[in-house]
């Protein structure tokens, strides 16, 4: 039987699942919203990924995992390495694209550029508080033109004259909208405009300071959108490559370094029919007060983490 390994990429607003075998082909896939359950959408996605999987000649020896709900996942699957996003998708990305130097990533509600030089992560940066160059902000827009997300690119290369919308952040880009809507600017050139802005508060703030170099790879579910992918390379002056899984890439690079780790766990697809339960308290056993999260697999604690001394060690 051959070897396989599970990278799955909890996120904010979607959940990513691959299965990859020793040669970094794709076994499997599926791209899940996380709404609001990170624990449910894990389970649902596993049950996805089970319908795909060869079990006659595959054995998922090795899992990884990453995301915002990284360590909380990597607990109820019984995660062979957790890593954090940086990471995961460098190495997703250099797997496939080794001469890459710049890495722009745009998900849900975050955005990165990660450099890299020879192979290897050398910088990065991640977006703090503005979401206006996100998808949730990409989203919001096409709803309030009334049209589809996945069709925001399609209009906007339609467009002529591209509307300006203010870029600064979230507030100001959508009141900058609306004003644009009432003066009669067309849906096309409105949402040129949007995905001009995306690529403008991109590149004024993650990008801040960062040297861009070709060749350059853009991936999370952002980079669907042509529109946005024509922005880019109107603001660069240089192509910008976008993978047919460049969505999934997080994913990706952490099932390649489950792959690498020397840890070997079989996986259990039955986790998908398990209770799971994570649950916080105060310790108070000193002046820290540490926030103790404690994850519960049938009602029995599997894994805890938040102390910072002895004294909030939970016993699992």
């Amino acid at each position: 039987m051959k070897d396989a390994f599970l990278g799955i990429d909890v996120g904010s607003i979607s959940t990513k699942g691959v299965i990859l075998d020793e040669d970094n082909r794709l076994l499997c896939s599926e791209y899940i919203w996380t709404e609001g359950d990170p624990i449910g959408a894990v389970k649902k996605l596993i049950g996805l990924l089970e319908a795909q999987f060869d079990k006659k000649e595959y054995q998922i020896v090795g899992t990884g995992t990453t995301g915002s709900a990284r360590k909380l996942v990597g607990a109820i699957t019984g995660a062979t390495i957790v890593k954090n996003e940086i990471t995961a998708h460098a190495v997703g990305t250099t797997s496939f694209y080794p001469d890459v130097r710049t890495i722009l990533e745009i998900g849900g509600q975050d955005s990165k550029v990660i450099l890299v030089e020879n192979g290897v992560a050398v910088d990065y940066a991640m977006n703090t508080l503005c979401a206006a160059g996100t998808g949730a902000f990409l989203s919001s827009q096409a709803k309030r033109l009334g049209i589809e997300i996945e069709d925001i690119g399609d209009y906007a290369l339609r467009s002529k004259h591209p509307t300006p919308i203010a870029a600064r952040c979230t507030v100001f880009a959508e009141s900058d909208l609306v004003h644009k809507i009432q003066m009669g600017h067309s849906k096309e050139d409105i949402l040129a405009g949007v995905c001009q802005a995306v690529v403008s508060n991109y590149l004024n703030n993650v990008g801040k300071g960062k040297r861009i170099v070709s060749p350059v790879v853009f991936q999370g579910g952002v980079s669907k959108n042509k529109g946005v992918v024509a922005a880019f390379e109107n603001a660069l002056g240089c192509k910008v490559t976008v993978d047919d899984n460049g969505h999934l890439m997080g994913a990706i690079g952490i099932a390649v370094l489950a792959r690498k780790s020397s840890g070997r766990r079989k996986f259990d697809f039955a986790i998908e029919n398990m209770d799971f339960r994570a649950g916080e308290a105060s310790c108070g056993r000193c002046s820290n007060n540490c926030e103790i999260i404690c994850v519960y697999q049938n009602g029995k604690i599997i894994d805890s983490w938040g102390n910072r001394c002895e004294r909030g060690s939970v016993s699992v």
